[in-house]
């Protein structure tokens, strides 16, 4: 796992490693800058292939023809064949061309230092454009300037406001059209507008230069430690946004970039060193609630005990399925005995029994009795449960499951129909004596919390959760996200798509509760959360295996029980 920073505790941290450490801010800036610059390198010198250089078409958008009126003067000629020359010069031009765009903040100033290392390289032609206001520049950003002037380099101003057509008709001089002409025929554009702390929408001549940036002419991006645009606390898109290629964040990654929709914008995310002090952060940080980032498992499953017997692998107990909501129990069940489950008892309905029974070959299906103390004494004797896939709303199912939350204290994973049974009744949550897990979709969370959708902050929402409530919450979906009452959490970035069907949430459900009934997978210490996250990642590198071999349009969730097994055993010690 990855460590994560918000905004704000990476603010305290430049900050204390510039007044504890003595650390000059412009060192950090130039170690961002060449960060920067070498991603740039890197991604238009690729070690396969070479580099292809992109074709661009003529863009009318750029030069003003007038539909209706005279026909264009004599000069109006003569600037749309300049403004053709520009274009066409790249047919003959071996340079790669490269735009910058930088704000005024010292996000900007990283982009002006980058401009500079990459002028310093063969075969680059670089143009560095500043945007917004001059009177706001950074003391840095004002040092950087001065460095590039002095290795002949030149801060050029980039004023057009696209708001509106008519805003650009009347406000974009030749100069300006030149300027769009020359950015339609880049290779690659360096975004360092904003740097983490952006929380407004994005406008005026800012958005102009997210819209030059945002793939119109198939030009990669490169952003500077986050695409402008992308709040870096919670991923949401802040009016328009830059969709980079490659993301060059600085120290720590951040959460917006593996979560919410910033996490589409970030293409590859590279964590740089900037010079930090790694004692300075580790100081820092070991006070303070973990923030991860799962991109595969931290270490293998162990070795499974050689003398052990089944019941040690966990026995549990699995309260789901009802009218029309026959496959739920099943995949449930089936997920929970490839992830390693000892023995699986599956309590349904009675009118689904014969159904579920038929399609159940190692699970042990049997039809829920109508006494509510013969139910609990079975769940009861089990190491685990799972309570709620695809089991109804009814009103007496709904009080079957307040009462066993309120009477179990095995570790109980509540999923679907078991979380809704929670809606208006939280204080049953509140009082139990065991430990839950709640596995959400954004629709079942705002069910349960009243929350609006869509979720703005998914990351603040599944913490406060889980530590108002004492619980672990697994917020699902794109980044999903898995929160800790100790205010811990941890992003997932494994799975696509191709999951997004009904059946994968019970899967998922499976799998955690196998991983916390089986006896040698327990610490000395809680370790839910830890097996639950676990849970989370080989799920969706299950997922993404199906993808690759099926693709995401076909797959099903019944695959992901079938790829199981080589994703298990590629992050197991008993692999060979």
């Amino acid at each position: 796992m990855l460590p994560l920073a918000t905004a704000a505790q990476m603010k305290e941290l430049d900050h204390r490693a510039m007044e504890e450490r003595g650390i000059p801010s412009l060192y950090l800036m130039e170690h961002a800058a060449r960060a920067v610059a070498d991603a740039v390198w890197d991604l238009l010198h690729p070690e396969e292939d070479g580099f292809s250089p992109i074709g661009h078409s003529f863009s009318t958008a750029v030069i003003m023809h007038k539909k209706d009126g005279p026909p264009p003067t004599d000069e109006e000629e003569r600037q749309a064949e300049e403004l053709r020359e520009i274009i066409e010069s790249k047919n003959t031009d071996p340079a790669l061309r490269i735009a910058v765009f930088c704000g005024p903040g010292n996000n900007g100033g990283d982009g002006i230092a980058a401009a500079r290392l990459l002028r310093e390289r063969d075969g680059i032609t670089v143009r560095v454009f500043f945007v917004g206001d001059r009177a706001g520049m950074t003391p840095d950003g004002k040092a950087m300037e001065d460095r590039l002037i002095a290795a002949g380099g030149r801060l050029e101003d980039f004023s057009v406001d696209m708001t509106s057509r008519e805003t650009l008709e009347a406000t974009m001089d030749w100069e300006q059209q030149k300027i769009l002409a020359w950015l339609s025929t880049c290779d690659c554009m360096v975004d360092a507008l904003f740097g983490v702390g952006l929380s407004r929408p994005v406008d005026g001549v800012f958005r102009t230069a997210v819209l030059q940036m945002q793939n119109r002419h198939a030009c990669p991006v490169v952003a500077c430690d986050i695409p402008s645009g992308v709040n870096a606390d919670t991923g949401e898109i802040l009016g328009e946004a830059v969709r980079a290629e490659v993301t060059v964040t600085f120290t720590r990654g951040k959460p917006g970039l593996y979560t919410g929709t910033g996490a589409e914008r970030a293409g590859e995310v590279r964590i740089a060193d900037i010079g930090i002090p790694h004692e300075l952060e580790s100081e820092m940080f070991r006070t303070l609630p973990r923030l991860e980032v799962m991109h595969q498992p931290d270490s293998q499953l162990p070795r499974r005990p050689r003398s052990a017997h089944k019941g040690d692998f966990g026995k549990l107990f699995l309260l789901a399925g009802s009218e029309g909501y026959t496959g739920a129990p099943v995949l449930a069940a089936r997920a929970a005995l490839r992830t390693g489950a000892g023995l699986v008892y599956l309590g349904v309905p009675r009118d689904i029994y014969p159904i579920v029974a038929v399609q159940c070959g190692e699970a042990m299906p049997f039809p829920l009795p109508g006494d509510y103390a013969a139910i609990l004494e079975r769940a009861q004797g089990c190491d685990a449960a799972l309570i709620g896939p695809g089991l109804g709303r009814a009103p007496e199912t709904e009080q079957l499951v307040l009462s066993l939350l309120e009477n179990l204290t095995i570790p109980v994973v509540l999923d679907a129909d078991g979380i809704n049974a929670l809606a208006g009744h939280i204080d049953v949550l509140d009082r139990r004596r065991g430990i839950t897990v709640l596995t959400p979709h954004e629709g079942e969370f705002a069910r349960l919390t009243g929350a609006a959708l869509p979720i703005r902050d998914r990351l603040s929402a599944a913490r406060e959760f889980s530590r108002a409530h004492h619980c672990i919450l697994v917020l699902k979906g794109a980044g999903t996200i898995t929160a800790a009452p100790d205010g811990s959490a941890c992003i997932n970035t494994s799975g696509n798509p191709g999951m997004a069907k009904g059946g994968s949430g019970d899967v998922l459900a499976g799998m955690i509760t196998a991983l916390l009934g089986q006896k040698h997978l327990r610490g000395p210490r809680d370790n839910t959360a830890e097996l639950t996250g676990l849970a989370v990642c080989l799920h969706g590198l299950a997922g993404d295996a199906c993808a690759r071999r099926l693709g995401e349009y076909a797959m099903l969730p019944s695959d992901l029980l079938d790829t199981l097994p080589e994703i298990l055993r590629q992050w197991s010690e008993d692999a060979e």
